[in-house]
């Protein structure tokens, strides 16, 4: 994902979310330098409510290395009051690069030495 492109990942809800802290592994790897905003989302119907929204930047490894980057995270978000169909969204948007794909999730684990993403919610 690259300048101005964004990704989503929708999780339909199953009950309500209590106010507390996001735990986010969000190990990726880095093709280009590239500043990334996450957004946390609580979605009802067609409005979406933002729950947290953060920017990090990212610089690729030496040596052209194609390994996952570590990044985990803490990020506290208002309570989820659940009502049927609502969906957690976490989205993250490029900007600031010049490669198409300058953020890729580490969606192979420990074969590219990092962990899958994952989202922990409060309890």
């Amino acid at each position: 994902m690259g300048a101005g492109g964004s990704q989503e990942a929708p999780y339909s809800l199953q009950a309500s979310v209590p106010a507390g802290t996001y735990h986010l592994i969000l190990d990726s790897i880095i093709i280009k330098p590239v500043d990334v905003t996450f957004d946390l989302i609580w979605r009802r119907g067609t409005t979406d409510m933002p729950l947290a929204s953060w920017t990090m930047h990212f610089d690729p490894l030496p040596g052209a290395s194609f390994d996952a980057q570590p990044f985990e995270f803490d990020e506290t978000a208002p309570a989820i009051a659940f009502q049927a169909g609502d969906q957690l969204v976490f989205r993250y948007t490029g900007a600031n690069t010049i490669g198409a794909d300058a953020y890729i999730p580490n969606g192979d684990g420990a074969t590219a030495h990092g962990r899958i993403p994952s989202i922990m919610l409060p309890k």
